[in-house]
């Protein structure tokens, strides 16, 4: 099954009656497949897109039909240009009643909803605002970590663009959808369950998506996935995408989150980046857990000098001024570095090592944090 066939197929399905196709109207985005399973998004007017959901279930129906294919996923995406208010994809047939007016927009400053993510105690976003500050590894070995601590985790891989989590967890299969239905089940990794974009697209495919169907794809991978598979998590750990533009700010807004870890080195750069994320987490409510400062120092181990390659410090520095926790220091290691590359992170292969302490001392802290975020706010009597 090539990605002709599937146009083939898409060029036989109208926006609507009498109207034209839904590849020569423009909405069809780049196609993906792999392994059976195939993705791709239907680009709509803002103002028509709950109105084409049928048609959006319809496309993926007709999809699966083929022969050769398992999974389909095609999202909505739903974007307004400018000077274009409600024009729609094409005109409608005569036949059909004109749309209607959209309706007034919700009152400014009202919250939106956040999804329902089945299955899951806690949401907890790991985040940098910044790359390569160690923000997936670190991800990682804390999900890890709150699993050796007696928790059920899961993990799910954020970054659209970069995907880490299979390659940090060694996963290769790809993942089966619940018998009957189009809920992915995850990957099983070390005792945790993992979902990433990663694992249903080839390992080099750019993501050549714009932020609506990125945020899509992710709203499907928390709400679509059956993380309770083997019982509910008590904690889901978010490896975010660094940054804090629309992706991060519609996920930090849709997603119940119970809390945030920010990751960052110790140089003044990288910690400029860090407290953007924690303004932008505090914006939207979102209780700060802590800050790490990841690759802290260097230990030589042949002289056991350490060496502060990019400064030292700075995080604990930036907690206290901002008043959040201080989770802690985790140092330049290549032992750290070369478990990760081989998909066999340090928590879980070498649980005794004193670098393993680290992570495990940190999943302690998160875990107090989140018993403290949720607990209920006091009762005041008036007497």
């Amino acid at each position: 099954m090539t990605k002709d066939d599937i146009l083939e197929k898409l060029k036989r399905i109208p926006v609507r009656p009498g109207a034209q196709d839904i590849v020569s109207a423009g909405l069809v985005s780049d196609i993906f497949i792999k392994d059976g399973s195939v993705m791709f998004s239907l680009t709509v007017p803002a103002e028509e897109a709950q109105a084409m959901e049928p048609l959006r279930q319809l496309v993926e129906k007709e999809i699966k039909s083929l022969p050769g294919i398992e999974k389909a996923m095609v999202a909505l995406t739903a974007e307004r240009k400018a000077g274009d208010r409600a024009q729609a994809a094409t005109p409608p047939h005569p036949s059909q009643p004109r749309p209607q007016p959209p309706k007034a927009p919700a009152q400014r400053g009202a919250p939106p909803a956040k999804l329902d993510v089945k299955g899951v105690k806690h949401i907890v976003a790991v985040s940098s605002a910044k790359g390569g500050v160690g923000k997936s590894t670190t991800a990682v070995n804390l999900a890890l970590a709150l699993k050796a601590n007696g928790l059920k985790v899961g993990i799910l891989d954020a970054d659209i663009y970069g995907p880490s989590i299979p390659r940090l967890l060694n996963i290769k299969e790809k993942p089966t959808t619940v018998e009957g239905t189009r809920i992915l089940q995850p990957i099983m990794a070390y005792g945790i369950a993992a979902m990433s974009i990663g694992l249903l697209v080839e390992e080099d495919a750019p993501m050549i998506w714009r932020g609506p169907m990125v945020v899509s794809a992710l709203t499907q991978m928390l709400r679509d996935v059956a993380w309770n598979m083997e019982g509910d998590l008590d904690v889901l750990v978010v490896d975010m995408p660094p940054g804090t533009g629309d992706i991060q700010l519609t996920m930090a807004q849709q997603v119940p989150l119970s809390g945030s870890v920010i990751v960052s080195t110790p140089q003044d750069l990288a910690l400029l980046d860090a407290r953007k994320g924690i303004a932008m987490f505090k914006k939207v409510s979102i209780p700060i857990l802590g800050i790490v400062e990841n690759m802290s120092y260097f230990l030589c181990p042949s002289c056991g000098e350490k060496h502060d390659i990019f400064g030292h410090g700075g995080a604990r520095e930036t907690a206290e001024k901002i008043g959040i926790p201080f989770l802690g220091e985790i140092p330049l290691y290549m032992d750290i570095r070369e478990r990760s590359d081989s998909g066999c992170p340090i928590v879980a292969t070498e649980p005794d090592d004193p670098h393993s302490a680290i992570y495990l001392q940190l999943a302690k802290d998160v875990a107090q944090g989140l018993q403290t975020s949720s607990r209920p706010a006091p009762k005041i009597t008036f007497e």
